[in-house]
């Protein structure tokens, strides 16, 4: 089961379980090495076990050993006040008392607060002793990258924080990295978030759409790569701007065929095009076999003509008012957000609040690399002791 998973279509159950199989493993072997770290302090061997149990869980939340050391968790659906309306949550409360806040900040998905993924890793942290809050994003949910998700994430910082009367790590996947950043660096949120784990983040959304249009990287040293990007991100970006790329009158009938092939739905997809007009229907088909070399000068041309707007939602650039600690991880190889815009944020936030940036192959962005290196493996759980130590250590500092 991946760790950053929630910007794509539903995994395939076949490579689910193979992944399980393969990555439960390593981590059992990683996880009798959290335990030999007691020696070193008991603080640490705890962030280091908590660590690997909730990778664990990301990938085989049957395991005994994850059912043996997680603790009880209450689940509820709540709705909070919003700077937009009320927001509907799901809040994750584990049974220790004083235990610090996350925010869990899904990315494009329809499922949003319901997609299972999100609701095991939920679980997890909870089972670590961290309440977990998991506000809707109703534009990404929608897929569409604006503004609203970012006050409702730092909404929900701000209830959460009055709930537990210290401030709360704020965990953003993939696009809701991006954004989730950009709410640290809000006025309105700074003394609502302590720390921002960005996983799959975005620095700035119209270099991002430009690689998904030509597959190429830009680099922060000036240079340029090239990797095969996932089909997804460019069905979303012509979903978000369906009249960039149809007629009028074609509308409703494009957009609800590209609706119905992010849901998988690929026959009824197809069925759909009988509704648009000849030239609509070859455009359709164009972005279904993911003709790129087609479309990539009507892709272009409306990252253009909505710069201005990707700018506004894009880190690059708006992260100064950072005050919150923040850490970076990326899959080496993800495929809808290159993890060079990882390199563009650590060079975006400021230097004495960027505790932590890891790029690694262990995860990608839509699965599990399961066959990397132990060494890689261990650096990855690393990091997430080290996150897991600074949510502890900003909440009891209040």
């Amino acid at each position: 089961m991946p760790l950053i998973f929630l910007d794509t279509h539903d995994t395939a159950n076949q490579k689910i379980a193979r992944t399980r199989r393969h990555s439960a493993y390593w981590l059992i072997a990683v996880a009798l090495l959290a335990i030999s770290v007691a020696a070193l302090s008991t603080h640490t061997a705890r962030d280091y076990e908590k660590a690997t149990a909730l990778l664990l869980a990301t990938r085989d939340p049957d395991s005994r050993w994850l059912q043996l050391t997680a603790g009880r968790v209450e689940e509820k659906l709540v709705s909070i006040p919003g700077s937009s309306g009320p927001i509907r949550c799901r809040l994750y409360s584990p049974a220790l008392r004083g235990a610090p806040g996350l925010v869990l900040a899904h990315g494009v998905h329809r499922l949003g607060i319901d997609e299972p993924r999100l609701m095991d890793l939920a679980r997890a942290f909870a089972g670590r002793g961290i309440v977990v809050m998991t506000p809707e994003l109703i534009g990404l949910k929608n897929y569409r990258i604006d503004s609203s998700s970012i006050g409702a994430i730092g909404d929900a910082a701000r209830a959460l924080h009055q709930q537990l009367g210290a401030p709360v790590g704020v965990m953003g996947l993939s696009f809701a990295g991006g954004l989730a950043l950009m709410a640290a660096a809000d006025a309105r949120y700074q003394s609502d978030i302590s720390s921002v784990i960005a996983l799959g983040a975005y620095d700035d959304l119209a270099r991002v759409t430009r690689f998904l249009a030509t597959n190429e990287i830009e680099l922060p040293d000036g240079k340029t790569g090239r990797i095969p990007a996932e089909q997804y991100g460019a069905l979303v970006l012509v979903y978000a701007h369906i009249e960039d790329f149809f007629p009028p009158q074609d509308f409703a009938g494009a957009r609800e065929a590209i609706r119905l092939w992010l849901w998988e739905q690929y026959d009824a997809a197809r069925t759909q095009e009988n509704s648009v007009s000849s030239a609509s229907r070859q455009t359709l088909e164009t972005l279904f076999r993911h003709e790129m070399d087609k479309l990539q000068p009507p892709l272009m041309a409306s990252i253009q003509l909505h710069a201005a707007q990707m700018q506004r939602v894009s880190p690059r650039g708006h992260l100064g008012g950072v005050r919150a600690q923040v850490f970076l991880l990326h899959g080496a190889d993800d495929a809808v957000i290159p993890s060079s815009e990882t390199l563009w944020l650590a060079r975006d936030v400021p230097a004495n609040h960027l505790a932590a940036s890891l790029i690694t192959p262990v995860i990608s962005h839509v699965d599990t690399n399961y066959a990397p290196g132990f060494r890689s493996q261990w650096r990855l759980i690393s990091f997430m002791a080290q996150v897991f130590r600074q949510l502890e250590v900003e909440h009891a500092a209040h």
